[in-house]
């Protein structure tokens, strides 16, 4: 028996009846060999680490543009961190830990630099709208691997997509786990970099929620893992009182935190870098990668040139912007 099929065995074996196991995956839109060693769930778990758009993670905003300190979170601290707390639920729940690490691992492929500032920008540029959740599932099926896509299979790419509270639920169970840990990941992250950097201070949380799901980052987390698995079953959800609190909370950290005057200062900055890019690039498409100016010529240059700015660092695009526009010392 190759490892691959004791693999698939032990998940029918062990894995809830409500889980997606590797066999029953949709499978992949071009047909691949199945390898001797990973089910398919963990070779897209291996190739989203692998890819490009991974690595630049670890320079993209969460919350806190371009941060003077080394332990506020970027978009791949949070990542691992979303992939961490949902492995937690799987596992509980015996549901699929490797499909649900597939989804949380490139759940956030397609975000912008500077975070949802920069979405915001691109949002409003773009002729039918930007939304990270949907370039995450063209990142993974179109512009990696310099154009060819990772060939995902179905049951990440619907995760990924769907991820995001505005969007349809996803197909299945572990795409929904992801979708609860991406929100119990950041709000309770956030709060942390929030009170690290002066925005907010402990004694400012709210009361209730402090109650009912602890004081501590560690409390609130364990207490909203708890809740899931304890009234999960066919769905994946919260008790009355704990979604209450938690709403409560999330709640408090748009008001105080993710609006408030000392995060929102620098990003109309951020945003404004974002727009010059994205009409530099359309009135000079050429300076783009070849990858980028080859899509133009069959997708559109607008979504070209949004992919290309998408893909960016915030470091990179600083650095663009400021060769572009900051002037240069004249040495003689």
């Amino acid at each position: 028996m190759l490892p691959r099929e004791r693999i698939m065995a032990n998940e029918r074996l062990i894995l809830s009846e409500y889980a997606c196991k590797s066999e029953d995956s949709k499978g992949r839109k071009v047909y691949e060999k199945p390898c001797d060693f990973r089910t398919d769930f963990q070779r897209d778990r291996d190739r989203i680490i692998h890819c490009n758009s991974f690595r630049r993670l670890k320079h993209k905003t969460q919350v806190f543009l371009i941060p003077h300190g080394d332990h506020y979170r970027t978009r791949l601290t949070h990542t691992l961190e979303v992939s961490q707390i949902a492995r937690t639920v799987a596992c509980a729940l015996g549901l699929n830990e490797d499909l649900c690490e597939a989804i949380a691992l490139g759940h956030d492929l397609g975000h912008t630099p500077f975070g949802h500032d920069g979405e915001r920008v691109l949002d409003k540029l773009l002729p039918n709208g930007f939304a990270h959740n949907l370039q995450s599932k063209r990142v993974v099926e179109v512009l990696e691997k310099d154009g060819k896509g990772l060939n995902l299979t179905a049951e990440v790419i619907d995760g990924i997509v769907s991820h995001r509270g505005a969007s349809a639920p996803p197909m299945t169970l572990e795409g929904m786990v992801v979708r609860h840990c991406d929100k119990i990941a950041y709000i309770n992250h956030d709060i942390e970099d929030a009170i690290r950097g002066g925005v907010i201070r402990q004694e400012d949380l709210p009361e209730f929620p402090l109650k009912t799901l602890g004081v501590t980052k560690s409390e609130r987390i364990t207490s909203l893992v708890r809740s899931l698995v304890e009234n999960s079953g066919r769905e994946i959800k919260f008790d009355a009182l704990t979604e209450k609190a938690f709403g409560e909370l999330r709640a408090f950290m748009f008001e105080r935190v993710y609006r408030a005057a000392p995060t929102v200062a620098e990003k109309d900055k951020a945003g404004n870098i974002v727009e010059y890019l994205f009409r530099y690039f359309v009135e000079n498409k050429d300076e783009m990668p070849r990858l980028y100016v080859e899509i133009a010529e069959h997708d559109g240059l607008e979504v070209a040139v949004g992919d290309y700015i998408s893909g960016m660092t915030d470091e990179y695009a600083i650095d663009y912007f400021s060769r572009l526009c900051i002037p240069k010392g004249w040495n003689r």
